[in-house]
């Protein structure tokens, strides 16, 4: 069996990830000419490397050259004002000269580095020739770290030499500091010390100072920081070393640390998390000899070590009882390096028993010596929500229906699930009587499964053997083979080919898919075998006691009080073991080689269901190439009698991974950005696509308490507990179990796919071509039948099998701050059927005003009355009891009203909610639990019309206090066929021909979504979607009235919004010249949320398996140039989503405060119908609070400061042009019109 095989020689290209090639097309004459050249050099500068060999004999350098080198290299970063401008004439006369003295010192130093490299290299040969001689672990620790036999006194963990180098360079580098006082305003650079870049030659010379941009971050920009530039490389190593460690294999990551650490230029993927990895794997056995050395490896790669570095050197001495001098000199060196013993011990992530041994070596100095307590908590200075958090007054939150005891039992269900890693249930097609022909093929299934069961584990365990066998210290999978048990790898394999779609699945995604069921199973083993989970559930324990009805109110935030916990219990609220999150090329990486088993080794007879015919063993899976937009894609795909096979077993089991069920207890509040929610999956605070690095990177730089508001509004809206509408449920199955209805968005079965006629009309025999379109309709709309089926069955079966439960949905966010439930398949921002089968698990009566609410929630679910008033909308409520009462009672059966809603699964819910509370004895004392609904008009118009005090805007989408709600959509038509009736009597054809088919619904999907940034392009498609809906409308005319009427929905938008295209043209043009400067737009949301657009130009890498290449394709790479297109494009609509996104979150905290039941569909807030009042209170509120901010002026002054405030001195002529215009534009706010925001409290359809 062939196996994968890993490019080692990719690590000297400087490739992206450990397992790519990047294709690299070089000149031959490039080539040549270098080679010449170098020869060329080696006679010339034989002499000068002989002196300079000489030189570096000596012990000390001098301090004048130290300073001078220091100097220079100031200048040629920039960081010192530009040396005064010469005559054109002296400029000519000193070309010549400056130019070889600029070029030939370069030359003479790198020839030095290759010789000190080849030195280096000797020494490390030996140095591993002598532990080889004398293994590691059967010598005695040795307790001088040089590797010396010396006393303790002589104990340090430099040697004499650098130590005499690194204070002279230290001492240079005070004495040749630059003053700001010569240096312009507008530059924004400035010297913080050195940065841990690895020069290209010798690692003991000094590092030059980095840039830091005056920003609101203080920080370099993500694009132009040297360690992005191999981030997927330093998480591939990194991933290799955790892995090896979990292993307990410390010496197979030693190995993969020389092989890097050997090679300068190798050395550049290599950063202190590294080194203190296999530190920490030395330390946890005691080898302070070991650990000694790898200190050592820190200096020679320029590194300094930080308090990770001698936490682990400290856990190591307490571990095997080093001498009381050995621990001396550590804790003072580590007073040298400028940290302190307190620094070891705070925010640290480390385990329980290292933090012990820490404390133990650390005691052995110190005997007094205390741990510090946790950092106290910040304050949080948002402005929109300083009043919120302030302490001024006590402040009672709401109580969850349940006491403390049930709650913690229900983390105890929750701990056991999430630990089991999967969960089965029943399907909802269980009920369906067991045929004999389908107990013998689920009889059939199990013989093969077993015999497959064996024939994977034994060819899993012979690639692993052949692995294991590669001795060096480059890259393999061998260890990601064996983090797990080699039975949890094949359970994996087996659920794959079960979920199998009919058509296949393509290569790229079934590999991805199992590389990261891999990793969140290894994650789960990690998280297992620490004490974090005790630590968790004890802190739970006691948070419970702020949710539990049987408990005192506290004046505390879920999150607020949990840090509170943690500080008592004296640890980080924070109990996250330190991830290494594994790079998206090693997914699939790993997940190629898994499948590639899968293929190889399924195999099945060939007359299984026909035993007449000659047997034969088959292949299970296919190994096929299908081309998918002009691209050829490698697609899996099982072999018909397999699929054949598992119709006829109609297996009434489910398998889901545990994270995908909702969570039986409320989650764990997010107290930071990489914790919260679950106990075991991995699960972010900020969801972003494959390879984006970028976003959790500016989470890391914010400070903590500028996350406070979005962490407490994800915390308050994953508090809302749920359960099911059983009798909704059981009419959607009822549908569902008989063939579906496509009418009512209920799929049907894949039996009911169309096959591929016969006959044709006019009894012609058709060609070749037209069957082969006709098949390939068929085989696509089988695809697309399939994968809505299985969506329902799972949304179906997860919802039955949560029936009669309480449970919860954590949420996260996308990196515009917008909010989703984690659970993906079951949740409330699915579809109509699935919104109609939840309700909230705690009650409130319906008081005096909610059975009307319920009834104008209906009609706004009908769709038929929404130019009406609120009271022309209750007046036809009341005139349909009739039908609403006989949908409730009969469903299926009865006059069927509810089928001809806009939303008809909600609608028949809402009429069984009515029909409930209209025959309760008292209405007003009916405990509903129905979340009615208040939707934003046209949200993101909205939010153009207020940041532009647009008064023509602002009425249009209801900021304004109206009789009736205003229908912008309707505006738009209506002005659209003004243009019409224009150029139909100017005599225009298509104009004429459109006559009378120019409605409200044909120009609602445009103007909806012209402000989220469709094109002409994309509004031309929605309209002739539209216009194809019409059976009246020639359909010969559809692609030219489409065309005519987006440039015409275009220009109505243009003159109704003169103020929106006004914001949106200058948002559009600020992100072209920002990307065009080769920088991504950033900005930061009135909350505090730090926000980059991630779209840079693509990325094409090849990941080479046996089985097939993969192509990976990235348009999120950091070290790519920004795609001006998608930057600009994106800008108007991600900048109002995010506001949208703020506005949500105000709403959802204040609600909270006044003690609602509140969750949201992005603009479309829910509660009670008692309290549908409060809500649009609140909700108008936060609005005007939020757009009486500076939004528009605080935009400018961020990005001038983070875009303008520093001019490269190289630039030309022309780049000094356009940052003059970028500074123009930026600055230049477009003005505002004259709409009183305050009028928005008053609007009654604002919301609604």
């Amino acid at each position: 069996m062939s196996i994968l095989k890993l490019q080692g020689a990719l690590l000297l290209r400087g490739t992206e990830s450990l397992w790519i090639r990047v294709r690299n097309y070089s000149s031959a004459r490039a080539k040549e000419e270098a080679r010449k050249r170098w020869v060329c050099e080696q006679v010339g500068l034989l002499e000068v490397l002989e002196a300079r060999v000489k030189q570096l004999k000596a012990e000390n350098v001098s301090e004048v050259a130290v300073g001078e080198l220091q100097r220079s290299r100031l200048r040629k970063v920039g960081s010192l004002p530009p040396a005064p401008r010469k005559t054109a004439s002296s400029a000519r006369n000193e070309s010549a000269p400056k130019r070889e003295e600029k070029n030939q010192p370069s030359r003479w130093i790198e020839k030095l580095k290759k010789e000190k490299s080849m030195k280096h290299k000797r020494l490390l040969k030996l140095e591993a020739k002598l532990s080889a001689a004398v293994p590691g672990d059967a010598a005695e620790p040795v307790l001088d770290w040089t590797g010396r036999c010396a006393k303790d006194e002589a104990f340090s963990l430099r040697s004499p030499a650098k130590e005499t180098r690194a204070k002279l360079k230290g001492r240079a580098s005070k004495s040749q500091q630059p003053s700001n006082d010569g240096q312009p305003k507008k530059m924004a650079k400035v010297l913080i010390g050195t940065q841990s870049r690895d020069p290209p030659g010798s690692c003991e010379e000094s590092r030059e100072p980095f840039r830091v941009w005056d920003t609101a971050e203080g920080m370099l920009p993500l694009d132009e920081e040297d360690g992005n530039r191999h981030m997927n490389v330093k998480l591939s190593i990194l991933s290799y070393l955790d892995a090896c460690l979990f292993l307990g294999q410390p010496e197979r990551a030693h190995q993969c640390l020389m092989f890097y650490h050997r090679s300068h230029a190798r050395r550049k993927r290599l950063d202190i998390r590294m080194y203190n990895l296999v530190m920490q794997g030395y330390a946890k056995k005691g080898l302070l000899t070991q650990v000694g050395r790898l200190f050592h490896l820190l200096e020679e790669a320029g590194l300094r070590p930080n308090p990770d570095s001698y936490a682990a050197a400290l856990a190591c001495m307490g571990q095997c009882g080093a001498s009381r001098n050995i621990i001396s000199r550590c804790l003072q060196q580590l007073k040298e390096d400028g940290f302190q013993v307190k620094d070891l011990f705070r925010d640290s992530g480390f385990e329980e028993d290292w933090r012990k041994m820490v404390l133990k070596a650390v005691r052995r100095v110190v005997e007094d010596f205390r741990p510090p307590p946790p950092r106290p908590a910040e304050i949080c200075t948002v402005p929109l929500l300083r009043d919120f958090y302030a302490k001024g007054k006590p402040v009672s939150y709401p109580k969850l229906d349940f006491t403390a005891q049930e709650l913690r039992d229900q983390f105890r269900k929750q701990l056991a699930m999430e630990a089991s890693d999967t969960v089965t249930i029943d399907s909802v097609e269980a009920a369906k009587p067991l045929t004999e022909e389908a107990g013998r093929a689920r009889s059939l299934l199990s013989a093969l499964r077993s015999r497959w069961h064996a024939c994977l584990l034994q060819s899993l365990q012979e690639s692993k053997l052949h692995l294991a066998q590669r001795k060096s210290g480059q890259l393999n999978l061998y260890p990601f083979l064996c983090v797990l048990k080699d039975e949890e790898y094949v359970d994996i394999l087996m659920r794959s080919v079960n979920n199998l779609s009919p058509q296949g699945e393509s290569l790229l995604v079934l590999a991805r898919e199992l590389g990261s069921k891999v990793y969140s199973k290894f994650m789960l083993q990690k998280k297992s075998g620490s004490r974090l989970v005790e630590k968790i559930q004890r802190l739970y324990d006691k948070y419970v006691q702020l949710l539990a009805k049987d408990t005192q109110p506290d004046g505390y935030l879920p999150r607020e009080y949990w840090e509170k916990l943690a500080a008592e219990d004296g640890c980080s609220p924070s109990l996250v073991c330190k991830e290494h999150t594994w790079p998206h090329a090693l997914l699939v990486q790993l997940g190629l080689h898994l499948v590639e088993l899968l293929v190889q080794v399924l195999k099945m007879e060939s007359n299984l269901l026909n035993p007449g015919l000659e047997q034969k063993l088959i292949p299970v899976l296919y190994h096929v190439y299908s081309f998918r937009s002009g691209r050829q894609v490698g697609f899996i795909r099982p072999h018909p009698l397999f699929t054949r096979l598992l119709m006829e077993a109609a297996e009434t089991t489910l398998t889901f991974d545990s994270f995908v069920i909702p969570m039986l207890c409320p989650p764990i509040p997010w107290v930071s950005t990489q914790f919260g929610t679950y106990v075991f999956a991995p699960t972010k605070l900020m969801r972003y696509v494959e390879g984006a690095t970028q976003h959790q990177l500016l989470l890391d730089r914010s400070p903590r308490s500028s996350l406070y508001p979005v962490m407490d509004a994800l915390n308050q809206l994953g508090n809302c507990p749920w359960k099911v509408n059983r009798a909704v449920l059981d009419v959607v199955i009822s549908v569902f179990n008989d063939k579906g209805n496509e009418k009512l968005d209920v799929p049907p079965p894949p039996s009911e796919a169309p096959q591929p006629a016969t006959h044709f009309p006019g009894g012609a025999a058709p060609s070749k071509v037209a069957l082969r379109r006709e098949a390939a309709r068929c085989r696509k709309k089988a695809t697309e039948m399939h994968s809505l089926r299985m969506d329902a069955l799972y949304k179906l079966s997860i919802a039955k099998h949560m029936s009669g439960r309480v449970f919860w949905f954590p949420h996260n966010m996308d990196f515009r701050g917008r909010t989703y439930p984690c659970p993906p398949h079951f949740n409330h921002l699915g579809s109509d059927l699935t919104r109609a089968i939840l309700l909230f698990a705690e009650g409130r009566p319906l008081g005096p005003h909610g059975l009307d609410w319920l009834k104008v929630h209906l009609v706004n679910l009908t769709g038929l009355k929404k130019k009406e008033s609120l009271r022309g909308r209750l007046a036809y409520a009341n005139e349909i009891m009739e039908d609403v009462l006989d949908s409730a009672d009969r469903p299926l059966t009865g006059r069927k009203w509810w089928m001809s809603t806009d939303e008809p699964w909600q609608a028949l819910a809402c009429c069984m909610e009515i029909a409930k509370a209209a025959r309760a004895p008292n209405p007003a004392e009916y405990v509903s639990h129905f979340p009615v609904h208040q939707d934003g008009s046209c949200n993101g118009l909205q939010h153009y019309a207020a940041l532009g005090r647009d008064v023509v805007g602002a009425t249009s989408v209801n900021l304004s206090p109206c009789n009736v709600p205003q229908d912008v959509y309707s505006g738009v038509a209506q002005q659209v066929e003004v243009y019409r009736k224009r150029d139909a009597e100017q005599g225009v054809k298509i104009a004429q021909v459109l006559d009378g088919f120019i409605g409200r619904k044909v120009v609602k999907q445009t103007v909806m979504t012209v402000v989220y940034g469709v094109t002409r392009y994309g509004g031309r498609l929605q309209i002739e979607k539209r216009l194809k809906e019409i059976d009246e409308f020639p359909q010969e005319y559809v692609w030219e009235a489409s065309h005519y009427l987006v440039q015409q929905v275009f220009n109505s938008l243009k003159e109704m919004f003169s103020g929106t295209r006004e914001i949106q043209g200058w948002l559009t043009e600020s992100a072209r010249c920002i990307a065009k400067s080769g920088r991504t737009v950033e900005w930061v949301t009135p909350l505090g949320l730090p926000i980059v657009q991630p779209y840079h130009r693509s990325k094409t890498t090849l990941v080479n398996s046996t089985m097939q290449s993969v192509y990976l394709k990235s348009r999120h790479d950091v070290t790519q140039k920004p795609d001006t297109v998608k930057q600009k494009n994106a800008f108007p609509p991600n900048f109002i989503h995010s506001l949208d996104s703020t506005h949500m979150m105000l709403t959802a905290l204040h609600c909270h405060r006044e003690g609602l039941t509140f969750v949201s569909v992005h603009d479309c807030y829910w509660t009670h119908a008692l309290t549908v009042d409060v809500m649009n209170r609140v909700c108008r509120e936060q609005f005007v609070q939020l757009h009486n901010h500076p939004i528009l002026e605080e935009l400018s002054q961020f990005m001038l400061q983070k875009y303008c405030s520093y001019v490269p001195v190289e630039w030309k002529d022309k780049k000094a042009n356009e940052y003059q215009r970028l500074v123009q534009l930026l600055s230049s706010i477009p003005k505002k019109g004259d709409f009183d925001l305050e009028k928005v409290k008053e609007s009654t359809y604002f919301f609604s």
